[in-house]
């Protein structure tokens, strides 16, 4: 069974068509009209092995909030799709990146119960023209919709992009290891017997 969902978001602020597969090879296509963003989200497809092809428009002009919203959503949306009733994944993921003097932590529960847990302190606003508190606006998103319990520390860093940076790639990494599908693991994997 390929593991894959496609979502198309239409608003008065943006327009997204969003593919996403999570049995990929790291492939990626990504246009979102903000260069910061396309640079965490390729770094996020290839660290997690998935493929994802992205093609944004939004009112940039304006800043860049809700394209980086709006693509959190839509990623949520996809992954939970995708994943179906998560028969047979490990459910659960962890994975510490180092990026330079910057090391992100990221552990991953795909519980069915959204909560994000952000401990992250920036020491810049921005990096270029991209909002740093878009990184939390983002990562809310994603995990509300994905319905997943999402853990990030920032352990340390200095350099506000090698930490962000260090986020995606470990975002990437963790997420791929909750859902890879273990054959030991016999139907859904939780005590309730669904997710």
């Amino acid at each position: 069974m390929e593991r894959f969902a496609s979502v198309e978001r239409k608003t008065n602020e943006t327009e997204i068509s969003l593919k996403f597969g999570v049995d990929g090879e790291g492939n990626s296509s990504i246009k979102t009209g903000v260069p910061f963003m396309t640079h965490m989200l390729d770094l996020f497809t290839k660290h997690g092995n998935f493929d994802l092809t992205v093609d944004a428009k939004g009112d940039t002009e304006v800043d860049d909030h809700h394209t980086t919203e709006d693509i959190g959503i839509c990623l949520g949306q996809t992954l939970l799709e995708a994943l179906g009733d998560k028969r047979g994944i490990k459910r659960y993921g962890n994975a510490f990146v180092p990026m330079d003097e910057a090391l992100a932590q990221v552990v991953i529960d795909l519980s069915n119960r959204p909560h994000l847990e952000f401990r992250a302190e920036f020491p810049s606003q921005k990096v270029g023209t991209f909002d740093t508190e878009l990184v939390h606006e983002f990562l809310w998103k994603f995990a509300l919709e994905a319905r997943m319990n999402l853990h990030i520390v920032v352990h340390y860093g200095h350099n506000t992009h090698h930490m962000i940076e260090a986020i995606f790639k470990a975002m990437g990494r963790a997420l791929d290891e909750a859902t890879t599908i273990d054959p030991r693991v016999k139907g859904i994997p939780s005590t309730k017997g669904m997710l």
